[in-house]
């Protein structure tokens, strides 16, 4: 979900032909259906059309063949004689037009179609859209919450590659678990940049009608975004298989692991967009790619909520084997707190990261789209910050390095100090 597609698309795509103004839409799936309407409306009417034209005349009275298929920008009137008379009904369109018994009528007259009767605008009601000052609150609102996720998005990506930055730096630091987390951080940091990256291409120009818009940029921009939110899923089912493994072996571990883990971290979610561009490629290849609706989301969806169920499990499984260590007589006071040390952050974040995208997987798409948007953008966009402040802010490995460290520079330092002092002196 983006904020961006609220206010790109203000109507359907027939201002000079429809003979009311049209409809402002928030141009979010499955509201860009609406225009998609009507295109595969007149897309019909349009093959109507070339076909009668390919068929020759039947022979009449007067050689004169009556009115033609015509598109009228709303409706598709079929060929009738001169002199009689054609109805159609108001577009069974939900949340646009409101359920009207009335019809609308056309002659066909020797000058070809008279004009609807009535008028679109009196026979079919539109619904209430809101007022301008609903209108403007509703554009401040996304703008405010722009904000707030560009900022968040921003201090996620400074806090994570400072904690790289750390991780990278120390060699005491550097073991199988710490590169577990860099490789977490970076899906964070790629998932900050995708954000920015379709932001970037796909709603910097208000101009573009984003109902309509496919292009290899947009499409390019979807996948990677894609790509990216999956490989936070996977890195964050890395974590807690990197726990467990750890409890079930008593803090042994193998670096040759890591490669596994890698390939499930990143190949996984290669292997499911790339899936996933194919089909849309193939069977579906409409618009930038971010209907939601779509039956093929699912090819998305599915490897997320198997993450997300697993990862649950692994939780469960954790805390189960915690308990048992804790209560064990056999392990010491010490052991006991590496155990609650190790399992604190990835225990936290299993439930935190997976709880909402069940529930929100659990309601279409345009169910809940303003706590959707929270939870997803403005709450989403500081789990990077959290995630560095958990794993390497808070950790006491890092702590007491860093202090460490600090204490051999200071000491280095006084001793220069006291070197050059004492070379002045004897001079």
């Amino acid at each position: 979900v983006n904020i961006g597609w609220y206010p790109a698309c203000s109507g359907l795509l027939m201002p000079g032909i429809l003979p009311f103004p049209p409809p402002k839409v928030r141009a979010t799936h499955p509201d860009c259906s609406i225009v998609l309407y009507f295109q595969e409306q007149e897309a019909e009417c349009l093959e109507i059309i070339r076909s009668e034209s390919q068929t020759p005349a039947p022979p009449g009275p007067s050689g004169q063949r009556g009115c033609l298929t015509e598109w009228d920008g709303v409706s598709c009137w079929s060929a009738v004689p001169v002199g009689q008379s054609q109805a159609v009904a108001c577009p069974d369109i939900l949340h646009v037009f409101k359920k009207s018994k009335a019809l609308i009528q056309r002659n066909c007259t020797e000058s070809g179609w008279s004009f609807p009767s009535p008028p679109y605008y009196n026979a079919c009601e539109l619904e209430a859209i809101g007022s301008n000052n609903d209108t403007e609150a509703k554009a401040s609102y996304f703008v405010t919450m722009k904000v707030l996720y560009t900022c968040g998005y921003s201090t996620s990506l400074a806090a994570l590659f400072l904690a790289i930055g750390i991780f990278s730096c120390f060699r005491k630091l550097h073991c199988t678990r710490n590169s577990i987390h860099i490789h977490f951080f970076a899906s964070f940091i790629l998932r900050g940049a995708a954000v920015f990256i379709k932001d970037a291409v796909l709603f910097s120009d208000e101009s573009i009608d984003h109902c309509t818009m496919s292009t290899v940029n947009c499409k390019a921009a979807i996948a990677f975004f894609q790509y990216s939110v999956l490989a936070n899923f996977y890195w964050l089912l890395v974590e807690g298989m990197y726990l467990q493994t750890l409890l079930l072996l008593t803090f042994t571990s193998d670096r040759r692991y890591i490669w596994w883990y890698i390939l499930i971290g990143w190949g996984v979610p290669m292997l499911t967009v790339c899936v996933w561009v194919v089909t849309r490629l193939q069977y579906d290849n409409h618009g930038c790619w971010d209907d939601y609706t779509s039956l093929y989301w699912w090819v998305i969806k599915a490897p997320i909520l198997l993450a997300v169920f697993v990862n649950f499990l692994i939780f469960l499984n954790v805390t189960r084997m915690l308990a048992q260590k804790i209560r064990s007589p056999d392990i010491s006071k010490n052991y006991k707190q590496q155990y609650m040390r190790l399992t604190k952050s990835t225990l936290l974040l299993i439930p935190l990261f997976g709880v909402h995208y069940v529930v929100f997987a659990l309601f279409p798409e345009h169910i809940g789209v303003d706590a959707r948007l929270y939870f997803e953008l403005v709450l989403g966009s500081y789990q990077g910050f959290l995630v560095a402040l958990l794993y390497c802010f808070l950790n006491g490995e890092v702590q007491a390095e860093i202090k460490r460290n600090w204490g051999k520079w200071q000491s280095s330092m006084e001793s220069n100090v006291f070197n050059l002092a004492t070379q002045d002196f004897t001079a």
